[in-house]
């Protein structure tokens, strides 16, 4: 596996995206193209810089303070064999693993077996922030989402329960 992610940047320690301490990895590429997004330059999928995977892995095991990685972007899924990898380390290193995407739970449910890395990315990850940015639904008093429509969900309760568990915050 080449083990190169395309990266928008990465915010090395952040309390606003998830609980706790974390290091939010920001993907590079995006197709959803959400009118209003807070970070449009993100969506040119040849954007961004190349970055080595094991060092990325190697950097968060070197501060002990961090609690949790969140997968923001762009879509992380459009790489999603990339931040499957690396959301895999991470929970080796028993870290909590939040991933934004503007895919629904059910549309990545309904194509994960057609899609590299979407079964492998949603089995690595506890919770997933569903659904585009919708600018006429955006709410800033929400936690953890821009627009009310999104949702905080858990996905190992979703998928061991065969039903959509949404976290309340």
């Amino acid at each position: 596996m080449n083990k190169q992610v395309r990266l928008s940047g990465i915010a090395f320690e952040s309390l606003v995206n998830g609980p706790g301490l974390r290091r939010v990895i920001f993907a590079q590429g995006c197709i959803h193209n959400c009118k209003g997004c807070f970070n449009p330059d993100t969506h040119d999928m040849q954007g961004g810089q190349m970055m080595d995977m094991d060092k990325i892995i190697d950097d968060v095991k070197s501060n002990p303070m961090i609690r949790g990685i969140t997968f923001s972007g762009g879509d992380c899924l459009e790489q999603a064999d990339k931040f499957a990898y690396m959301a895999k380390k991470f929970k080796e290193l028993g870290l909590n693993i939040w991933c934004y995407t503007g895919y629904t739970y059910e549309y990545i449910l309904e194509n994960e077996d057609k899609r590299i890395g979407w079964s492998e990315l949603l089995d690595n990850i506890d919770v997933l922030i569903d659904g585009r940015f919708e600018e006429n639904k955006r709410d800033i008093s929400l936690r953890y989402k821009g627009s009310s429509n999104q949702r905080i969900i858990d996905v190992k309760e979703s998928l061991k329960n065969d039903r959509i568990v949404i976290i309340e915050y």
